[in-house]
């Protein structure tokens, strides 16, 4: 059983629209080996958000007396976030969300275009039109994007409730790979700006959260290890550690050393 996430000393929860979490970590529903290993994951990770893509959902399991994914998620701890994973046009993406009020899975959403197959790369123009029609429509919109500071503040000023720049692409691994980007987007942002896609391991979490990102989602990186509740435990604690680390305000950089102990007795 997992330890309940309890925010860092002198810390605020993470404040998504009208939404409220503790936990900065959001992890993905999707590649686990079975819906029991992605249930052990996600309790050991101590998250409170859970995406879920609603393309990949069998939503005729019922009627053949089968189970889905929705059924493994426990709603009363989960805040479930469905996801537009596969869309390739604005059309497409907002159906899906439209697909999950009427399920009444909720209106907090994560809005991705994808722009083509072999890179997975967000579509910044579908994006930006779909988030503008889904906030009108009054989705809180989480619109994930590219590590562009430019459309980061685009994605802002049409009405998302967060924006969620890659690290690197989708299920790559390569962790943050412009660190720089993700600070700029974060000095001109007034809302959560949440590192989306990339992570490969623990030290990537941190290194994301030690920027001062809001949070970090992330699938792969649990899912596709050796050891997937190993892995997930260990996302908790680097996200957990570089938030403090955030907030505690870390040493300048020098160019040359400085002595740790006094150069002369006392």
């Amino acid at each position: 059983m997992a330890q309940a996430t309890k925010p860092a000393t002198g810390d605020k929860k993470l404040k998504i629209g009208k939404h409220e979490f503790t936990s900065r970590l959001l992890v993905g529903t999707g590649k686990y080996a079975t819906f029991e290993l992605m249930q052990e994951a996600l309790e050991v990770s101590g998250c409170e958000v859970v995406t879920v893509a609603l393309r990949r959902v069998d939503l005729e399991a019922h009627g053949r007396g089968e189970k889905n994914l929705l059924d493994y998620l426990d709603t009363s701890k989960y805040t479930l976030l469905p996801n537009t994973a596969g869309c390739f046009n604005k059309e497409d993406a907002i159906r899906i969300c439209r697909l999950a009020r009427e399920l009444e899975i909720g209106d907090m959403v994560k809005l991705e275009v994808l722009s083509e197959q072999k890179t997975l790369l967000p579509d910044p123009i579908e994006t930006l039109e779909a988030t503008k029609v889904l906030v009108a429509e009054g989705f809180t919109v989480l619109a994930y994007t590219s590590d562009d500071p430019i459309m980061a503040k685009k994605l802002e000023d049409v009405g998302a409730a967060a924006v969620m720049p890659l690290g690197s692409p989708i299920g790559s691994g390569l962790g943050i790979l412009n660190p720089n980007n993700i600070a700029i987007i974060l000095e001109q942002a007034s809302v959560p700006i949440i590192v989306d896609a990339g992570v490969g391991t623990a030290s990537d979490v941190c290194v994301a959260m030690e920027l001062g990102v809001g949070g970090v989602l992330l699938n792969t990186g649990i899912a596709g290890a050796q050891d997937p509740v190993r892995m997930a435990r260990a996302m908790k604690a680097a996200c957990e550690a570089g938030r403090d680390a955030f907030l505690s305000g870390r040493i300048p950089k020098k160019r040359y050393a400085t002595a740790s102990s006094p150069l002369k007795d006392f």
